[in-house]
């Protein structure tokens, strides 16, 4: 049967504006699907604010510059023209002279303390106060019962705290902890670590009460060996200072006042024993900024294997090992990927905006503050020092 025209006319025109606004809808929803989608993608950041802007910042600051999980809002210095500075060089919209002015300007939500070792404790202190999340440079207190308040803190406030050095976030490092977990290397006996250089000059920090060779250099060590052996029961130390008097830019001659050279015994239980030496009195034919070091400074002994990290732990360039069945030494490892010493607080960055959380924890480095605490016990009283803190360990690499 045939309609009629005006009828078939109406129906035309009816079914065209329904295909339109199908059509239209369609598009909407594809358009919004297709925003969402980028949503998904396009990483949170999180507002940051760096102190301290002296030469550790521009290892962190490019590193930072680069990470979609950070964004840079503010930066801080006690000297006002080093913040300027950085920020004009990093393109960091505001600087300011000190904590309070800084936590009073414009609004962030993780504090990178790069600020020298002795001020970390009441900065991260102030920072947590305020409601932020903390990625301090090492070490993250100077003492025991300090950290252990400071991540007390952290956990009433709600809000995460991390400390350097990240060396167990290395690929090395992950390849030496499956190694010695596989049993290839038998039972495990011994470990040693080594790291020093001949001292800084640019800053007297190093040598004034709070700093030592021990925070600054076997830190490094020191979490590396727990990572590897896992929590240290007891510590005996011999500490000395073998250069009483050191030249520093701006002060000249300065006394020596903490450790320059320092000797560690540390007990992991079932018979593990590790020793760690350190100190700014080190001269390195292999240079200091780690590609020319060719030496295993940490190395792993067992009843059937050994396993050494070719170069530093926070730079290493690969892992070698040998065992009873295989006595060639087999070098691997040697790609970085990806890991840089200076991305620790970009991971922690990560970790907020994606709640992917790194390998490193407060509790290894509070564990790595208190053998620090008893090395230096041990020394002065000639005491094995016991013990009491622990982190959560074998590492799931």
């Amino acid at each position: 049967m045939n309609l009629p025209e005006a009828f078939s006319t109406e129906v035309s025109r009816r079914g065209f504006a329904k295909a339109s606004l199908l059509a239209t809808g369609t598009f909407a929803m594809s358009s919004l699907e297709s925003t969402l989608r980028a949503a998904e993608h396009t990483p949170r950041r999180i507002r940051t604010g760096v102190i301290g802007c002296g030469s550790v910042s521009n290892q962190y600051l490019p590193v930072l510059k680069d990470c979609p999980f950070v964004e840079l809002v503010s930066v801080c210095d006690i000297r006002p023209e080093r913040a300027r500075k950085q920020a004009e060089t990093y393109q960091v919209g505001h600087h300011y002279p000190d904590i309070e002015a800084m936590l009073s300007g414009v609004p962030f939500d993780f504090l990178i303390d790069l600020t020298d070792m002795q001020a970390h404790e009441a900065i991260n202190r102030r920072a947590l106060q305020a409601g932020k999340h903390v990625w301090s440079e090492k070490p993250i207190a100077n003492s025991l019962k300090a950290g252990e308040e400071l991540l007390r803190l952290a956990r009433q406030r709600s809000v995460r705290l991390w400390g350097a050095p990240i060396t167990v976030q290395s690929p090395q490092f992950a390849f030496m902890a499956r190694k010695v977990a596989s049993g290839d290397l038998g039972r495990i006996a011994a470990a040693h670590a080594f790291y020093g250089h001949e001292g800084p000059d640019w800053s007297s920090f190093f040598y004034e009460k709070g700093g030592g060779s021990l925070p600054d250099l076997a830190v490094y060590n020191l979490t590396s060996l727990t990572g590897l052996l896992g929590p240290v029961r007891k510590v005996t130390a011999m500490l000395t200072i073998v250069t009483p008097e050191r030249s520093i830019h701006e002060k000249g001659n300065i006394r020596v006042t903490e450790e320059d050279n320092a000797m560690l015994l540390l007990d992991h239980g079932k018979g593990v024993i590790s020793h760690v030496q350190s100190g700014f009195n080190y001269f390195n034919p292999h240079g200091h900024d780690g590609s020319g070091e060719k030496r295993h400074t940490i190395q792993i002994t067992g009843s059937r294997g050994y396993v050494g990290m070719v170069g530093y732990d926070w730079a290493p360039l690969g892992v070698e090992w040998a065992t009873m069945d295989r006595p060639q030494l087999m070098r691997e490892s040697t790609e970085s990927g990806g890991y840089l010493w200076q991305q620790g607080a970009a991971l922690a960055a990560e970790c907020l905006a994606t709640g992917k959380e790194p390998l490193v924890t407060p509790e290894q480095a509070l564990h790595v503050l208190e053998i620090i605490t008893a090395a230096r016990a041990s020394s002065a009283t000639g005491r094995t020092i016991p013990l009491k803190s622990h982190f959560r360990w074998p590492l799931p690499v």
